[in-house]
């Protein structure tokens, strides 16, 4: 055998002597026995994982040998969660970028190449290119039994059981959340109902025929359709909904959106978290504690990921309980293992027990903004989530709204922000606005229902600024 298929074999029998196929949880509370693992045993499988995984890497991606030669560190270097911090900095989205356009169509920085994806390969998947080219992700069939069984602990720690019936309202174009939580349902021997490629009206229609108990959506999308069953008569609170399945958008960390969701289904709305490329699975997650304290939180699953925050200007690690950009370690992947790459999320990591009984590394304040999106407007840094509270915390405004960056003829860089409501609330919205960005603004009130209903991934800044 070559070095490269010798690495390949020992990797995945790494990962194989972790996986647990289950289609049923071991217990009331948890999917797998792995949910409760200590931290000790829990950092013991990454040093083992990490071991393994660095070798791989060096042999089997282009992207990753290149990196290794050029920092001078030889994969041997990389043994545990503390070298690896130590020895390899993040890799961030412009590499990947870079790399893809360096060699199309899929660069170099997965291990799936023609001999993998035409022997087994089962999905193609790209992130959303909002910052740049499109990074494109192929995995196999050999990766898909570990995305089905993380899934499954993170939708059991949701609430999700037997007897729930899954509608997922999205397009299911290449992107991960969705299809993650389609082949996750199989496994969990859930039905679903089929809703894609319908308006508005026609999934209403689905729920008030066949009584689904979970939505599967983004947050901006729960919020219209419940605005669509309330045009047509109905009360979202009143249907067969009892889960708000969510994911493709900060919210449960956007104080007043979640009370907004929840109030209007009567449901509980729990969080499916990740990033294509080094978390295409569930990442991080709701457990049944996670609105019980002072912030809402998610769990991040460690014994198959490594998570860190870094300090958003220099990329080096943050303490614990200290705000900074997320970085994930991906080790539960043949295709697609990443060390240390920048997802770039803010959110505050804390390892102190939870009452769940899961000793998973919590992200406190859930997810708050990615650094991508990050508005910088006459030298005041942030970010729209902070509008979208403000917006929130003046009574009765509409769910949609939206935030217009212009340049005036003078050169000045300014921003409206359109919000819906039966009255003029405009001071009341700028004097939020200002209390959390430290920033003077204009507000225009619309009448409700006139900006466009938000039906996928929410658009809320329209950057038309001078460059």
């Amino acid at each position: 055998m070559t070095r490269a298929e010798t690495t390949r074999a020992a990797w995945m029998g790494v990962l194989d002597k972790y996986h647990e196929e289950r289609n049923a949880p071991v217990s009331s509370l948890y999917w797998s026995e792995k949910d409760i693992w200590s931290r000790d045993r829990t950092r013991a499988v990454q040093d083992e994982k990490i071991a393994a995984v660095a070798p791989f890497l060096y042999e089997n991606s282009a992207f990753y040998r290149r990196r290794f030669d050029r920092l001078g560190v030889a994969p041997t270097d990389l043994h545990s969660v503390d070298s690896l911090i130590a020895n390899w900095p993040v890799v961030t989205k412009q590499e990947m970028m870079e790399d893809a356009i360096a060699h199309p169509p899929f660069g170099t920085y997965t291990a799936c190449g023609a001999a993998e994806w035409a022997d087994r390969g089962w999905m193609h998947f790209s992130s959303s290119g909002s910052t740049g080219v499109p990074r494109v992700f192929r995995y196999t069939h050999f990766d898909r039994k570990f995305w089905e069984q993380a899934n499954a602990r993170a939708l059991h720690s949701g609430g999700l059981r037997k007897g729930d019936t899954i509608l997922p309202m999205v397009g299911f174009g290449p992107h991960v959340f969705a299809w993650g939580v389609q082949y996750t349902a199989a496994a969990m021997r859930l039905p679903v109902i089929p809703g894609g490629g319908m308006d508005g009206k026609a999934r209403v229609g689905l729920i008030e025929r066949f009584k689904p108990s979970v939505l599967l959506c983004t947050p901006s999308y729960a919020l219209y359709l419940g605005r669509v069953m309330q045009e047509m008569g109905l009360d979202p609170a009143a249907s067969s909904v009892k889960w708000l399945l969510t994911g493709g958008e900060p919210f449960s960390g956007v104080a007043g959106t979640v009370e907004r969701l929840q109030d209007l289904w009567g449901a509980m709305s729990v969080e499916f978290y990740g990033c294509t490329e080094a978390s295409p699975h569930c990442g991080g997650y709701s457990c049944p504690e996670y609105q019980a304290g002072d912030e809402n939180f998610i769990h991040l699953m460690e014994d198959i990921q490594v998570w860190e925050t870094v300090d958003p200007d220099t990329l080096t690690p943050v303490p614990l309980r200290e705000k900074g950009l997320t970085v994930c370690t991906n080790l539960n992947s043949e295709s697609s293992p990443q060390l240390r790459f920048l997802v770039g999320d803010y959110t505050r990591l804390d390892d102190s027990p939870c009452s769940c009984g899961r000793h998973h590394i919590k992200a406190v304040g859930c997810m708050t903004g990615r650094a991508d999106d990050l508005v910088n407007l006459r030298g005041i840094k942030f970010f729209p989530v902070q509008i979208e509270e403000a917006v929130r915390a003046v009574p009765g405004t509409g769910d949609e709204f939206q935030i217009r960056l212009t340049t005036q003829p003078d050169g000045m860089d300014v921003m409206e922000v359109l919000v819906e409501h039966s009255t003029d609330v405009a001071d009341a919205v700028a004097r939020e606005i200002r209390s959390r960005c430290e920033i003077r603004c204009n507000v225009r009130v619309l009448a409700p229902n006139t900006l466009p209903k938000t039906e996928m991934k929410a658009k809320r800044v329209f950057d038309e600024r001078r460059k």
